[in-house]
């Protein structure tokens, strides 16, 4: 029996992992007809991820250039975008291709180019030009991911969002401008998908915490006509949501309080709250501390609504646990976190009932619910 024991130790002792890693392996793969497609899409899979960064900025150079926005109004040359865009015949036609090969643009027959579905839906999006310019920070501060995951030396996300690092204390008015106009922008699509997953049926009246310049309450306030609101947020981004709340008509249904959530007890009087892109702007200390004040300010059955862009957990998410979660370690305080750990959270703030509903979109937003006991 002992010296049976060699060959199974030898055979438990296999591992997949290390015997795909040789090349003499790879390439009997890519001999054998029946691993030759598993080889094929592994090959091409990594290469996506290889090519990734310099896909984005193909993107960013045909939105720099205003290529989709010119292809819009119509078709064009090759010849004739050279021209407008001030490139070179052999550059813009390098870009073109790419544009094609990434099927956000499309060659007729005529030989003109058009915009492709992929390329329109950019333009359709809310908000995603703006997050395309605003990503080449993000993107510089990713050129060394070792440094970033070291932790060592400031990042240019984390100047930006000095909105979230000082607490508002000494923030300019086009700072907070800058900051609440981006989140605004891609804001319609997260009030969307919120709202979808969260009914405010019964909810007299609903407390935006964080809630920049008012385009969630917009939203739930233009869905639910019988609801009033409570927004509150840095003094000069309150001053926005006022501007959008009297553009809209809604101003007598939505009062406004220009203060920090960081400090202090938060207002009384919702019978809920919600928090929409706040928790994953802060560290784990910050969100407990604002978790159990929304606790205090909500009545008994009072509910509250998490709503971001959330890990996913268990099985980590293409979206969040790659761009999100890089993005808030960048921005110096954030952390993305996942349903599940949210929802400890508000567990350890004292709620209960709480509902994590199916996520549609992972790059938009997940939710997460709560109810204050009776």
């Amino acid at each position: 029996m002992e010296a049976g024991r060699g060959p199974m130790r030898r055979a438990r002792g296999f591992r997949l992992d290390r015997a795909i890693a040789r090349p003499d392996v790879q390439s009997l793969l890519a001999r054998l007809p029946v691993a030759r497609w598993m080889a094929r899409r592994d090959g091409a899979d990594i290469f996506d991820i290889l090519q990734g960064f310099v896909a984005s900025q193909v993107l960013s150079a045909l939105m720099e250039f205003g290529v989709l926005h010119r292809l819009l109004d119509r078709p064009d040359t090759l010849e004739s975008l050279a021209l407008t865009c001030g490139l070179s015949r052999e550059k813009m036609d390098l870009l073109l291709r790419a544009g094609v090969a990434l099927r956000l643009l499309k060659k007729k027959r005529n030989g003109r180019y058009a915009l492709a579905r992929r390329g329109a839906a950019i333009l359709g999006v809310p908000g995603l030009e703006a997050m395309i310019a605003h990503n080449r920070a993000f993107y510089r501060d990713m050129s060394d991911p070792a440094a970033l995951l070291r932790g060592s030396g400031e990042t240019e996300l984390a100047g930006f969002w000095s909105y979230v690092l000082d607490a508002g204390h000494g923030v300019q008015a086009e700072e907070a401008q800058r900051y609440s106009e981006l989140m605004a922008g891609s804001q319609a699509l997260v009030a969307e998908d919120t709202l979808r997953q969260v009914s405010l049926k019964g909810v007299g009246r609903l407390m935006d915490v964080g809630g920049g310049a008012g385009a969630f309450l917009d939203a739930a306030l233009t869905a639910y006509p019988d609801l009033s609101a409570m927004l509150l947020d840095l003094p000069d981004v309150v001053r926005l949501a006022s501007n959008r709340f009297s553009q809209s008509g809604r101003d007598s249904r939505v009062t406004l309080y220009p203060r920090s959530f960081r400090t202090g007890p938060l207002p009384e009087g919702a019978d809920a709250i919600s928090l929409v892109r706040v928790l994953y702007d802060h560290e784990d200390r910050t969100v407990a501390d604002l978790l159990a004040r929304a606790f205090v300010a909500l009545p008994p059955g009072g509910r509250l609504i998490v709503s971001e862009p959330m890990s996913g957990g268990r099985r980590p998410d293409r979206a969040t646990d790659v761009y999100f979660a890089f993005y808030t370690m960048a921005m110096g305080t954030g952390r993305v976190r996942s349903q599940a750990r949210v929802a400890g959270m508000l567990r350890e703030a004292g709620f209960d009932g709480i509902e994590t509903p199916r996520t549609r979109r992972s790059f938009v937003t997940s939710v997460v619910t709560a109810v204050k006991p009776t």
